[in-house]
């Protein structure tokens, strides 16, 4: 199951395509750890590098700080992006996240959706 928290984003200062080590909180978010991730989660996260960006997978290391990167789509053909050495890292929710938790098993009779969700519906 992935870790969901609110409000963290990172800067990183690693460079290249590998496991990224996590550094201050920026300026009105916070760090990985502070917003309740564990030593071992499993997150899902966006990395912003320029123009260049990464969505993927991760699992945290609390005690190193660090977060490996399984890539799900980047600017780079899908592939890991390389890393500059000053990028933001901040956790996300994916969309197959949001699809996997609707069983449409459970519903029976007629649905209504409304636009309750600023046009979501």
């Amino acid at each position: 199951m992935v870790t969901l928290v609110n409000r963290a984003k990172v800067e990183t200062a690693t460079t290249g395509t590998g496991a990224i080590t996590l550094g201050a909180a920026v300026d009105g978010f916070q760090t990985f750890s502070a917003a309740g991730v564990g030593d071992g989660d499993t997150v899902r996260y966006v990395i912003e590098d320029g123009s260049a960006w990464e969505i993927g997978s991760g699992v945290f290391d609390a005690t190193a700080g660090t977060m490996t990167r399984v890539v799900s789509e980047s600017s780079n053909s899908d592939a890991a992006i390389n890393l500059s050495g000053s990028a933001e890292v901040f956790l996300t929710v994916l969309a197959e996240d949001i699809n996997a938790t609707i069983d449409y098993g459970l519903i029976t009779g007629a649905v209504t959706l409304t636009d309750d969700f600023g046009g979501l519906a």
